[in-house]
């Protein structure tokens, strides 16, 4: 099913909220505690790896330094490319667009779940309830309203379209995602603001329902998706700034994410 199928078509949403089982919890990587900031957002250009073939970014060249004073481009784009944010409006009839989200859910604490060592095992494998309780174990509570950002590792393949989709022999895409029952227990227990990867989709790339993205929409939250460098932040503490364009009537838009702590 296309992302558009799921769009038209609408899925039947998993509403259990039990503990999936018996994934080896995630052991992050040591990071530094200093203070710092970094940058969280992919450059754009004509190569980075579209969710489907043919909706890459292009560009031209209108107006040059030597011939009109002033350099400018102009940019063939859809709103679901590069580091960008899922609004509301991109599942949810009816739901918010990229304009009605508020600064305050756009500045937000974020936790960074690691799940890299098992994604490297395995490109199907998703954030299940196990390995949020171990996090929590670990880090301590993640916080009501916070941005719950995955790190599976993905992002080193991100210069190689092919490698970053994963697609099989037949054509579906193979790489990690938040599993339905971790978003649930996240809407539900700990109120969070959005989901975030460092892959195509909050929803794992086998997925044929895009139950994540639906549950998101359906609680009014957001998603940030193709996020850069996540193993270069705090696994606590940092506070996320989603820099999202607010295309009218956006059902998402590219977004300059930038970490702090």
């Amino acid at each position: 099913m296309t992302r558009r199928g799921a769009l038209l078509g609408g899925v039947a949403l998993a509403t259990g909220l039990a503990a999936a089982a018996t994934a080896t919890p995630a052991t992050a990587a040591p990071v530094s505690t200093r203070r710092g900031i970094r940058d969280l957002t992919h450059p754009l250009g004509p190569a980075f790896p579209a969710f489907s073939p043919g909706e890459e970014a292009s560009r031209r060249t209108v107006a040059t330094i030597a011939d009109d004073g002033y350099f400018m481009q102009e940019w063939r784009i859809v709103e679901h490319i590069g580091t960008h944010v899922d609004a509301p409006a991109h599942f949810a009839p009816g739901g918010r667009p990229a304009t009605e989200l508020l600064p305050a859910e756009l500045v937000v604490p974020a936790v960074v779940v690691d799940v890299a060592a098992r994604a490297a095992r395995d490109p199907d494998t998703v954030v299940t309830v196990d390995d949020l309780r171990a996090f929590e174990s670990r880090h301590g509570r993640i916080p009501d309203g916070a941005a719950v950002l995955m790190h599976s590792g993905w992002a080193t393949r991100v210069d190689d379209p092919d490698a970053y989709r994963n697609a099989g022999p037949d054509g579906g895409l193979h790489f990690p995602g938040f599993g339905a029952e971790a978003a649930a227990w996240l809407l539900r227990y700990r109120r969070i603001r959005c989901l975030g990867v460092d892959t195509l989709s909050v929803d794992p790339g086998v997925s044929a329902d895009f139950a994540v993205h639906q549950l998101l929409a359906g609680a009014d939250r957001y998603g940030l998706e193709n996020v850069a460098d996540l193993h270069r932040i705090p696994r606590t503490g940092a506070t996320v700034f989603v820099g999202l364009i607010p295309y009218e009537g956006g059902s998402g838009g590219q977004a300059r994410v930038l970490a702090t702590w």
